[in-house]
């Protein structure tokens, strides 16, 4: 609860950074972070928290939620079903917001905000753009933490039912990289 808390802060004062309207690379970050530190569906209730925040406290509109939600689950949803390819985290956030997020944000904003002259994809090229800046460095921090034993140390302590790629390569059984085991 104390991680998923500071998740939470730290998304709401660092969204601000880079964002115009449809676009918010620092809320895919922490998506995709809390994804790989806590899993779908506290990543799910960040992100739902998270813009909740901003619509009450910093005028955001509605696709402060429609633009986080979908991307935040399939994020982690994609990372435990590869079982724990930052990679796929990343994916899953792209589809999830980008495509998803950003077709259910239409009926919202034109619908129940009224803006006009929308058409159906009209969120998809800002959502796609932000996924991709934020994803890109959530995985550049991410893959720096696994190369270090961090990710693993700080999911242990977290509690994360996630298998991490990396254990995979050195079970037997696991498929060979081309690299000799013995040494």
């Amino acid at each position: 609860m104390v991680m998923l808390a500071m998740l939470v802060a730290i998304g709401v004062v660092i969204s601000p950074i880079l964002r115009v309207e449809g676009m918010c690379p620092m809320a895919h970050f922490i998506n995709i972070t809390c994804s790989v530190l806590l899993g779908p569906w506290y990543s799910l209730l960040c992100a739902a928290m998270i813009g909740v925040i901003r619509m009450v406290f910093l005028g955001i509109p509605p696709l402060a939620l429609t633009g986080a939600v979908f991307g935040a689950a399939l994020s982690g949803i994609f990372y435990r079903l590869s079982r724990g390819r930052i990679i796929c985290a990343c994916a899953g956030e792209t589809f999830g917001t980008g495509i998803i997020g950003a077709i259910v944000s239409y009926p919202v904003m034109a619908y129940l905000m009224g803006r006009s002259g929308l058409t159906l994809f009209y969120y998809v090229p800002s959502f796609i753009g932000g996924t991709l800046i934020g994803g890109a460095a959530a995985f550049v921090f991410l893959t720096a933490l696994l190369k270090t034993g961090m990710l693993k140390k700080i999911q242990n302590a977290l509690g994360a039912k996630v298998t991490v790629y990396e254990k995979l390569r050195d079970k037997p059984g696991a498929a060979d990289d081309g690299a000799s085991k013995a040494e």
